[in-house]
């Protein structure tokens, strides 16, 4: 099943790269196939994070979603992550903006906050592995959160995430 989504998605990019519609089209605009395509499959999203209270920072840790997999870098059960997983949020252009938990290299908020996508975005490059050589990806960095009670977050708090 990942292997199909892949193809399908590498064969998407391609197409993408050459049309560049996120450079003409507001978030709002785009197909539900443009609106994916924007996400380099990086999951750092995926992974848990602490919001200080006083200061409303987030703060990133190499704990991921149970349906993560940090071999691919792609939920286990997309199509039905929102029943596994309850505090799975569902990322809407409208909302976008108010998401500002969102890592700093991440499409949707770059193009929210007008910034271009970066050189190594698989619809720049057309390889959906780039974001994996360009090191922007968890692959190889996270763990489970199977197992892992809130209360040891804090000692998986990473800095990496919010670098670009």
């Amino acid at each position: 099943m990942l292997e199909q989504v892949y193809v399908d998605n590498l064969e998407y990019i391609m197409n993408a790269v050459i049309s560049r519609f996120w450079e003409v089209k507001s978030l709002q605009q785009m197909s539900v196939e443009e609106w994916e395509s924007l996400c380099d499959g990086c999951g750092r999203c995926c992974l848990n994070k602490l919001e200080d209270w006083d200061t409303g920072e987030i703060h990133f840790t190499n704990i991921a979603c149970s349906l993560f997999d940090g071999t691919s870098c792609c939920c286990k059960d997309y199509e039905n992550r929102f029943e596994t997983v309850p505090d799975c949020v569902k990322l809407e252009p409208q909302d976008i903006a108010n998401y500002h938990w969102l890592p700093p290299t991440c499409a949707y908020r770059r193009l929210e906050e007008g910034k271009d996508l970066p050189d190594w975005h698989p619809l720049i490059t057309g390889d959906a592995n780039s974001v994996h050589r360009a090191g922007i990806s968890v692959q190889g960095r996270t763990i489970p959160e199977d197992g892992i009670g809130v209360d040891q977050y804090e000692d998986h708090l990473v800095d990496w995430v919010d670098k670009e």
